[in-house]
């Protein structure tokens, strides 16, 4: 068929249909760039809207004067501008939705609402991870549930069709929208979509250091930050992979990033400390443990501070549950365990979890914000003087701080109860905060 048939087909067609054209081969993109019909798609967007009363003249003859310089620029430049601002359109709307920001919890009020079922569902948000085979060749699989909590969301991939473990390397954890947005309709499953990159994962890193926990049928491994693949235990295959993300800059990871490259927080500019105590005063902390959707603990604890003198080995202590205060001691409820699913087999391994931590510093503003699975240690007999039975300790690290958590077993109620709770704050993370020279 002659290009100028082609070029005439394609005039007709919309800027998805049109772009999924240009996938057919090569001859198809080069026609599918042309910038006739791009000017004309961008004109029909973007051109300002005309008015009874009044019409912007300084606009109007930008957009005639780029009409009759179409031939002047490279073929797609239209294109690229027509989806350059179509991306901005998006970022602004999603900027709106995060403007509000909760004085208690110190993020965005509508985080929840924008992770939401429906709102995924009409903005098409999704996430999605990408295996990548040691020869080049990658996997693209979308999620297949994800569950809303107070403050983190979970999200799983499962199913029959995974590559073989052997011959991977790594995994990309990626959001996923779509190039266009029209709140009017339901995004095409079949349109041109954005992947952000959020994280990325060695899969050689599936050792014993990284195994967790397992029962009769799986094994788990974390990966930081945040993700727990699960392996069958007889082929040692892939089961599962499950991502626990923190509501924290969560939707800008998962919109604003590439591909390639993950989105960059804004710089940070640090806050006045007036106080000589490392600047630990007056500070918030949210804790929650859980797994799917059942939480065994969720507190809240105000007006956090440390002592002077409390530097050791570059972390700032901040006692949360003192082991010395029974007051301060609380209980999980429930019985604690980390539920896991596949298309086939469901189960739970036991002593394991998701924790959630977000430290608020004294002008409320998130300072340390994770979303880890967790897995419980023993460690023998407690000798504490008020309690008899098995001692417990959770603890997590990354490159901000570390949680170090101490339970006892109660084998009267069967219940455990948390005796101690202690964050440890790196000075580097405190100096950048505060523009201090701890």
């Amino acid at each position: 068929m002659p290009s100028e048939i082609l070029l005439k087909i394609f005039s007709y067609l919309d800027a998805v249909t049109l772009l999924c054209a240009g996938c057919v081969n090569r001859r198809f993109y080069h026609l599918a760039n042309d910038n006739f019909i791009w000017i004309r798609i961008y004109s029909t967007a973007f051109s300002p809207k005309r008015s009874n009363w009044k019409v912007n003249s300084a606009e109007t003859t930008a957009v005639s004067m780029n009409l009759l310089s179409v031939e002047d620029k490279e073929a797609g430049y239209w294109k690229k501008e027509y989806i350059t601002k179509q991306r901005a359109s998006v970022k602004a709307a999603l900027a709106q939705v995060l403007q509000p920001v909760n004085t208690y919890t110190g993020l965005p009020v509508k985080t929840k609402e924008a992770l939401s079922f429906s709102f995924c569902r009409i903005s098409g948000l999704g996430w999605v991870i990408i295996l990548k085979e040691k020869n080049g060749k990658e996997y693209i699989m979308e999620h297949v549930d994800l569950s809303i909590n107070d403050s983190s969301v979970t999200i799983m991939w499962y199913g029959k069709n995974w590559p073989q473990l052997a011959t991977l390397s790594t995994l990309d954890l990626c959001g996923m929208m779509p190039v266009f947005m029209d709140r009017s309709k339901t995004p095409s499953k079949n349109g041109p979509r954005w992947h952000s990159l959020i994280a990325k994962y060695n899969l050689s890193n599936l050792t014993e250091s990284t195994l967790i926990g397992w029962d009769r049928l799986i094994r788990i491994f974390c990966l930081h930050p945040g993700l727990l693949v699960g392996l069958w235990k007889r082929e040692e295959e892939l089961a599962f992979v499950m991502a626990n993300l923190h509501f924290h800059h969560l939707v800008e990871k998962s919109t604003l990033g590439s591909a390639t490259v993950p989105y960059e927080l804004p710089p940070h500019t640090p806050l006045l400390d007036d106080n000589p105590e490392c600047g630990l005063h007056g500070y918030q902390l949210h804790v929650d443990v859980h797994s799917a959707g059942i939480f065994y603990m969720c507190g809240t604890f105000r007006s956090l501070f440390t002592k002077k003198g409390s530097i050791e080995n570059g972390y700032v202590k901040l006692v949360v549950i003192s082991f010395k205060n029974n007051t301060e001691h609380l209980p999980l409820i429930g019985k604690v365990g980390l539920s896991w699913r596949t298309d086939v087999f469901n189960g739970c391994i036991k002593s394991c979890s998701i924790m959630d931590v977000t430290l608020l510093d004294e002008y409320g503003k998130p300072f340390w914000c994770f979303s880890s699975p967790v897995c419980m240690r023993s460690s023998g007999p407690s000798d504490g003087p008020n309690f008899l039975g098995h001692t417990y300790y959770v603890d997590y690290v990354d490159s901000e701080g570390k949680v170090h958590m101490e339970l006892v077993w109660i084998k009267e109620t069967e219940e455990y109860f948390i005796v101690s709770l202690v964050l440890y704050l790196r000075i580097a993370k405190i100096n950048h905060w505060f523009g201090t020279t701890y």
